[in-house]
């Protein structure tokens, strides 16, 4: 009921223009003139050992976590540089490799073309076998047109003892 007393009464204020002790001007003149003693500070609750402990242990966290963040973004940026300078060794030992395969491959196919190109042992042999033929033959003519020709001399020579007559050509 008081509750109900205390709703009503700022509405019979406004209807009967009647003021409360608080907002006249005599109240707030004294209270504008009166020495400033200082305002109350709310009680300050005191940080249990708990609480503090919480609140430590979380700061030390957040601290330690930023810290291994932070070197832990450090060690992967020089992770990553050291792995793209491992990429761009690789790439250029890759390219040389691939150079050397490309100058093995024109040798192989030079020395395929000559491989083609050149006698064998068996064909050097075989040619070897004909041209002692060839040599032997040519020495076996060379005796028979050597004794040939040696036989026309001694005709000659004993036509030219027997009679001493001339020669016609």
């Amino acid at each position: 009921m008081a509750s109900r007393c205390l709703a009503l009464t700022p509405k019979l204020a406004q209807r009967s223009g009647a003021r409360f002790s608080s907002t006249t001007r005599v109240l707030r003149e004294e209270a504008s003139t009166s020495p400033n003693l200082g305002s109350v500070q709310p009680q300050k609750r005191p940080v249990g050992g708990f609480r503090g402990g919480i609140i430590g242990f979380l700061f030390g966290f957040s601290l330690a976590s930023a810290f291994a963040a932070y070197h832990l973004l450090d060690e992967y940026k020089l992770a990553s540089a050291a792995l793209q300078a491992s990429v761009a060794e690789l790439q250029a030992s890759t390219e040389k490799v691939s150079a050397h395969v490309r100058r093995i491959e024109a040798v192989e196919k030079d020395l395929k073309a000559l491989a083609q190109s050149s006698a064998s042992k068996d064909d050097l042999s075989r040619v070897r076998t004909e041209l002692k033929k060839v040599y032997d033959g040519l020495h076996i003519e060379f005796l028979d047109l050597r004794s040939h020709v040696w036989g026309m001399q001694q005709d000659l020579h004993s036509l030219a003892k027997k009679d001493a007559t001339s020669v016609r050509v």
